[in-house]
C-alpha cells in the first residue's frame, strides 16, 4: 500500500478525474512523484466502481482503493447491512475479511470483530481505511485464516466466511470445492463459535449445498433490485431439523421478505392451472432461485400458469406479491399472435419458451422498450401463448 495516495492533493486529483477514462491517467505522466500513473490509474478504476456499490467509501476523503477484483468480489453495502443482522453475540471473527465491508458492518452490531486476510497489502488497505471511517472495535490479523482458527485460544459468537468460488481461475459449483474448504473445515468452524455464516454465489445450488453441510438452521437468498446477489448459510451449532429458507429482496428504502422449506413445498399440490386473468405475477429472482414455486402460490392465493410455468395469475390484484405485476391486455395463443401481431416495440419476457427473447425480438421485428410488455409463455396443458400487459407493480 502506497500511503501518499491519501494526500490531499491526490485525493482531489482522483475526484476531478472521475469522469476521465482510466486507460489515459495510466498513459499520461502522474502528475505526483510519490505516486505512479498506473497507481492513480487503478485508484481511479476502483473508486468508479464504488460509486453505487459502496457509496460510503466513495464518498469519505482520504479512502484508498484495492485492485478491482477485490471491489468485485466485495459485498455491496446493502448486502452487508443486511448480514450484520444475521451475526449472534458480541465477538465475530471474519476469516476472509478482503476490503473490509463486511467487517465494518459487523462492527456496527458487535462488540469487537476480528479481520484475518491473508493478502498483506488488501489487510493493511482494510485497516487504514477503517481508521479512516472511524470504526475502532476491528482488529487485523494477517494471516491465513484457518491456520489462525487452529492456533488461536479465542473462542467466538459468530463465524463469517466468504471462501472464494474461483480456484485455479476456474468456477467451482460445490461447496467442498471453495477456498477455503467449508465443508471439511466446518467442524474446525463448529469448534470455535455457535453460529457460522457461509456466503456464496447464487450460483450454488441450495439443495446440494443442504446435503453437503451440516447444521443449518437458514439459507438466505438475497437480491438486489432484481439481481439476485448471494446466499447466506446459517449455521448454528446446536441446530437440528430442517432449514428455513428466506428470500430477501433489498431496496435503498423498503425490504421484502418471504419464507418457506423444501418439506412443506414438496407436500403441496396443485390441483389446477389456469390461463391468464386480469393480473400476471412474475416472482423476484430470489424466489425463483430459492425454488418455493408450489409455496407462491399458496402463500398468494394465486393460480400458476403451468407445472413448469413459474408466471402466475388472479382477478383480484394482490399487493403484498415480490416481484412483478402486470395488467393483463390480452393473452393470445402463439399461432394467432403470430397473424395478428400489430405490436412492434415491446418488453420482451420468455417463461418456458421454446425461444429467447432475443429470438424473439429477431424473428417477429419487435423493437426492446416502451410501455408494452409482451411475455411468451407455456400455459396447462401445453399450449404456447403471448400475453400482452402493462406494468402494475413491482415490489422488491
Amino acid at each position: 500500500m502506497n500511503p501518499n495516495i491519501s494526500l490531499p492533493a491526490v485525493q482531489k486529483f482522483l475526484s476531478d478525474s472521475l469522469k476521465n477514462a482510466v486507460h489515459k491517467i495510466a498513459l499520461s505522466k502522474s502528475p505526483f512523484p510519490e505516486v505512479s500513473s498506473q497507481e492513480l490509474a487503478e485508484q481511479l478504476d476502483s473508486k468508479q466502481r464504488c460509486e453505487k456499490k459502496l457509496p460510503l467509501w466513495f464518498n469519505t476523503p482520504g479512502i484508498i482503493f484495492p485492485p478491482k477484483l477485490s471491489i468485485e468480489q466485495s459485498s455491496s453495502e446493502l448486502t452487508s447491512e443486511y448480514k450484520s443482522r444475521l451475526v449472534k453475540g458480541d465477538k465475530l471473527i471474519d476469516l476472509t475479511g478482503g476490503f473490509g465491508v463486511d467487517a465494518y458492518y459487523f462492527s456496527r452490531k458487535v462488540k469487537q470483530v476480528i479481520h484475518c486476510e491473508r493478502d498483506e497489502k488488501l489487510s493493511q488497505i482494510a485497516q487504514y481505511n477503517t481508521e479512516v471511517l472511524g470504526a475502532e472495535n476491528i482488529t487485523f490479523i494477517n494471516a491465513d485464516s484457518i491456520d489462525y482458527l487452529q492456533t488461536c485460544e479465542d473462542n467466538f459468537d459468530t463465524i463469517y466466511i466468504d471462501p472464494s468460488r474461483r480456484i485455479a481461475s476456474k468456477k467451482v459449483f460445490l461447496l467442498q470445492d471453495t477456498e477455503p474448504d467449508v465443508v471439511y473445515n466446518l467442524p474446525l468452524l463448529l469448534s470455535n463459535a455457535s453460529r457460522i455464516i457461509i456466503k456464496t454465489s447464487p450460483l450454488f445450488d441450495i439443495q446440494s449445498g443442504l446435503k453437503e453441510l451440516s447444521n443449518v438452521s437458514e439459507v438466505h437468498v438475497v437480491s438486489v433490485k432484481s439481481d439476485c446477489k448471494e446466499l447466506l448459510w446459517i449455521i448454528d451449532k446446536d441446530f437440528s431439523g430442517e432449514a428455513s429458507i428466506i428470500c430477501s429482496a433489498l431496496g435503498k428504502e423498503k425490504e421484502s421478505t418471504f419464507s418457506f422449506n423444501f418439506g412443506a413445498e414438496k407436500n403441496l399440490n396443485i390441483d389446477s392451472y389456469s390461463a391468464p386473468f386480469a393480473f400476471l405475477y412474475e416472482p423476484d429472482v430470489a424466489l425463483l432461485k430459492a425454488g418455493s414455486f408450489k409455496t407462491i402460490a399458496s402463500h398468494y392465493n394465486l393460480e400458476k400458469l403451468h407445472p413448469n410455468t413459474h408466471l402466475y395469475t388472479s382477478e383480484i390484484l394482490n399487493k403484498e406479491f415480490i416481484g412483478k405485476v402486470f395488467s393483463v391486455k390480452s393473452a393470445l395463443d402463439y399461432k394467432i399472435f403470430i397473424k395478428q401481431n400489430g405490436i412492434k416495440k415491446a418488453n420482451v419476457i420468455s417463461r418456458n419458451f421454446p425461444l429467447s427473447p432475443y429470438e424473439i425480438k429477431k424473428k417477429h421485428k419487435i423493437m426492446d422498450g416502451g410501455d408494452d410488455y409482451l411475455i411468451f409463455t407455456r400455459v396447462f396443458p401445453n399450449s404456447l401463448m403471448v400475453i400482452h400487459g402493462c406494468l402494475s407493480f413491482a415490489k422488491d
